[in-house]
């Protein structure tokens, strides 16, 4: 059986075979020896968003020291509140806070724990997902939108339905209408300001013309 450790775009963990492209973690360990999960969802406010290949280091999942998560792909990880690792996507996590100091206007380029403490903020409500009523018209590619069908991306004049698995469809990103996004503002923030999250292959092949 498959750990509960794939991150849907709902920052919720599901127990499917799929891995996608990305690990990462949230900020240390919360499960048992077991390999099950407690009742807790993260163990501090660093989510990160890591390479699957780093060094050439192995690691036992859901062993000694933290919570390894896995992600379809960006835009799913930032969907769920996640920023890149300094670590083992350095050039990433640069650009991803120099976009966030130009999309905050802010005099210095923000330290980890910065972001980090404001996405805590932006990505929960009480222990659920926070979501946000937005104008469909301002959103960037990469952002995630809430619908009763399930997640879906946006990227170009496509609106991407998530699974597990890829993109299972594509349709036209409708125009006019107030949505409900899971992607927090700030993140929102750096997409806006150029920042390209990297997509899952699905995502250029599930289409109809629309991207």
């Amino acid at each position: 059986m498959p750990l509960q450790n794939r991150v849907t775009p709902f920052g919720e963990l599901a127990a499917v075979p799929a891995r996608g492209l990305f690990m990462g973690n949230r900020g240390g360990r919360f499960h048992t020896d077991a390999k099950t999960l407690t009742a807790r969802r993260w163990a501090s406010r660093q989510w990160i968003c890591c390479v699957l290949d780093f060094k050439a280091r192995h690691r036992a999942v859901w062993g000694r020291f933290y919570t390894e998560l896995f992600f379809l792909d960006e835009p799913t990880a930032l969907a769920a509140g996640h920023r890149p690792c300094f670590e083992c996507r350095r050039r990433d996590a640069v650009d991803f806070a120099e976009r966030w100091q130009q999309a905050h206007r802010l005099r210095a380029r923000p330290r980890a724990n910065e972001m980090d403490a404001a996405l805590h903020g932006e990505r929960l409500r009480g222990r659920g997902k926070r979501l946000y009523r937005r104008d469909i018209e301002e959103l960037p590619d990469g952002a995630f939108i809430a619908q009763e069908q399930g997640a879906f991306a946006l990227r170009g004049a496509a609106l991407l339905r998530w699974s597990p698995q890829g993109y299972a469809e594509s349709t036209k990103r409708p125009r006019g209408i107030v949505v409900d996004v899971l992607t927090p503002p700030a993140i929102l923030a750096v997409l806006s300001s150029g920042y390209v999250p990297r997509w899952h292959p699905s995502a250029s092949q599930s289409g109809t013309g629309f991207l």
